[in-house]
Formats: structure tokens, C-alpha cells, sequence
């Protein structure tokens, strides 16, 4: 029964993004973060990180509007989207950060939105040590491009490394929460880790 409406809500969502435009499912779980946390606003500067197919660049579109910008990052080759500058690059090396940092044309950013995953070994505690990595990564970018009170949202596979990642974020975050989306597959280990006001 579980799997069956696992299965049958994945395909809502596949459908329901069909529908209306979006390029992944993944956008709804954004959707899900900004309606709880309220982490953009019109007219902010928003960096996502594993941007590609682009569904949270969409959704971010809507939320920043105009007079906001976006610079989006992946591996993958990512189909223009009005309004995003795309970069494709690899987000652990030191040129793809000096890229984004030539691109933004001012110092820094008021959102980092980080929907990496590893590609997936099957080796769960593998794969759960590569989401951390990347974690790292992204936590790195946003030390080096996040203004003071700024946010960070990361997507992180669950496991024994959370508990330490999660602190490292408090050290530099006065909010941090630990959230779960209805837009994830039920048998996903995935969690969002929602860091507000950033003061590092």
C-alpha cells in the first residue's frame, strides 16, 4: 500500500508539473520551503546550485520577480531560462566559483539554494558521505558570496554526518531547521536543512 501511494503521488507531481509548466517535480518542494520559511522576496539575488533541469530557478523566477536575478550551476547542461544566467561547471572547483563571482556584478547574494545529489551508487553510506560532501561545498560558497542575514537552503541525504553538518550551520546561521517536503518521494532519505540569517 505505502509504495503504491508513493508511486501514485510521484506521478501526481510528474503530471502536476506537466501541467503548469515547471521542468521537475522538485520545483513543488521549493515551493513547499518558501510558503513555510519565506526565504526570497522580490527583488533578491539568488544563487542555485545544482540548478539543472531548472524547476527551483523557476519558481524562484516567480517569488523574485524583475527586478531580481539568478545565477544557476550544475554539471548538466541546463536549458536557457529567461531571466537566469546559467553556468555549467563543476561547483567543488575554485574556477566555477570565481565564474559565478564574475557574473554577479556585485558582491553578494541574498539566497544560496542547493538541490545537489550525488549520482547514486547504491551504496547508501557512500552516497550519504558524497551528499555531505557536497553540503560542504555549497557551505563553503556561501561563506565566500552570502551577505549578513542572508539564507541557505540544502538538500542533504540522512545519516550519522548530519548532526555535525547541521551544528556547522549554527555556527553561522542564527536559524537552522531541519524540514521534509510532501513533495518527496515517501522512500526518499532526503531532508532539507533551512539556514536563516546568516552572520558568519
Amino acid at each position: 500500500m505505502t509504495r503504491w501511494y508513493s508511486e501514485k503521488k510521484r506521478e501526481h507531481y510528474y503530471k502536476q508539473a506537466k501541467q503548469q509548466g515547471y521542468r521537475a517535480r522538485s520545483a513543488y518542494k521549493l515551493k513547499e520551503i518558501q510558503r513555510k520559511f519565506s526565504v526570497m522576496k522580490p527583488g533578491d539575488y539568488v544563487i542555485d546550485l545544482g540548478g539543472a533541469p531548472g524547476g527551483w530557478s523557476q519558481i524562484a523566477s516567480e517569488i523574485i520577480g524583475s527586478t531580481g536575478k539568478i545565477i544557476a550551476v550544475d554539471l548538466q547542461e541546463m536549458k536557457p531560462l529567461q531571466g537566469v544566467i546559467v553556468i555549467q561547471g563543476d561547483m567543488t572547483q575554485e574556477d566555477t566559483l570565481q565564474e559565478i563571482q564574475q557574473q554577479m556584478k556585485q558582491p553578494y547574494a541574498d539566497v544560496v539554494l542547493s538541490d545537489m545529489s550525488p549520482d547514486i551508487s547504491g551504496n547508501y553510506t557512500v552516497d550519504q558521505a558524497r551528499s555531505v560532501w557536497l553540503c560542504e561545498h555549497a557551505l563553503s560558497t556561501v561563506e565566500k558570496l552570502l551577505k549578513p542575514k542572508g539564507h541557505f537552503v540544502c538538500k542533504i541525504f540522512e545519516g550519522e554526518d548530519i548532526a555535525s553538518f547541521r551544528e556547522k550551520l549554527r555556527q553561522s546561521f542564527y536559524i537552522v531547521k531541519q524540514f521534509s517536503p510532501k513533495a518527496s518521494r515517501k522512500s526518499s532519505s532526503e531532508v532539507y536543512l533551512i539556514a536563516m540569517s546568516f552572520h558568519g
